[in-house]
């Protein structure tokens, strides 16, 4: 920090690529990686989201255009999927896990050509916590989508290609689901979590958890349910809710050196 007379001067928000997430629902965002996409976007990066679920004129929509609206991420891209237990999330629309996989492919690879991020980021291989079918088949599709944006051979009608060069799983180790672990045991889920030598970047986002709070709970379907993760933080008082979602972590997925202690996500 630099001082002219009595005038303090910030120094400028650090230089951070553009961020591109892929999650199966709603809410996903916020709850993964709603801290890292506040934290990019205040630092000047273009930032987005897919959601693989849910159609463009329902309540969850609604939502979701007021969470990334706080968290500075763009626009709802809805990939219209009907979400595994809602038929009516889509009317008309297959499920997301009965879509081919090539059509799924397809349209991320869509999204990532017209965005064109440097860092990738969706769920984890087993599903993000609690093993969700949605979330499987996002990261399913996303790491087999961020390999064909590249090839100009596969997909060429959605645009050039383009290559992102990281890609990232929201995750969580054994050793930062404490408090986390028992509030999803109690509404009957069990917490999915990986050894903590797989984390390649833990993130404190607490300069941006006002925004990552607001962001969560503006999926108000979600939190005013029992068993949702929003709503069981919504019943939270605030340090508790503050300690579970203050800390973001991710295992690059990517070829390449794999960089350790990164305090944000970086190629």
């Amino acid at each position: 920090m630099s001082q002219e007379g009595s005038h303090h001067r910030a120094p400028p928000p650090p230089s951070l690529p553009s961020l591109l997430g892929v999650f199966g629902h709603p809410d996903d965002e916020a709850l993964l990686a709603g801290g890292v996409l506040a934290q990019h976007a205040a630092a000047g990066a273009r930032t987005a989201v897919v959601t693989a679920t849910w159609a463009s004129d329902t309540h969850r929509a609604g939502e979701l255009t007021e969470a990334l609206a706080i968290l500075g991420a763009g626009k709802p891209q809805l990939l219209g999927f009907a979400d595994h237990r809602i038929p009516d999330s889509a009317p008309g629309r297959p499920r997301l896990r009965d879509a081919p996989m090539e059509e799924v492919v397809q349209r991320i690879v869509e999204h990532i050509r017209s965005v064109r991020p440097t860092v990738v980021v969706t769920h984890d291989a087993y599903g993000q916590l609690t093993g969700h079918p949605d979330h499987i088949r996002t990261h399913q599709a996303t790491v087999l989508a961020v390999h064909a944006a590249g090839l100009e051979h596969r997909f060429p009608d959605t645009g050039p290609p383009w290559r992102p060069q990281a890609l990232y799983a929201a995750t969580h180790p054994h050793s930062g689901v404490g408090l986390l672990s028992t509030l999803m045991e109690r509404v009957g889920k069990t917490v999915l979590s990986v050894p903590d030598e797989h984390i390649t970047a833990s993130v404190d986002v607490s300069p941006w958890l006002d925004q990552k709070e607001r962001a969560i709970l503006a999926h108000r379907s979600e939190a005013a349910k029992e068993r949702p993760l929003p709503g069981v933080l919504a019943r939270l008082p605030a340090a508790a809710r503050e300690s579970v979602i203050r800390t973001e972590y991710f295992t690059r997925l990517s070829a390449g050196p794999t960089p350790g202690a990164l305090s944000a996500l970086t190629v």
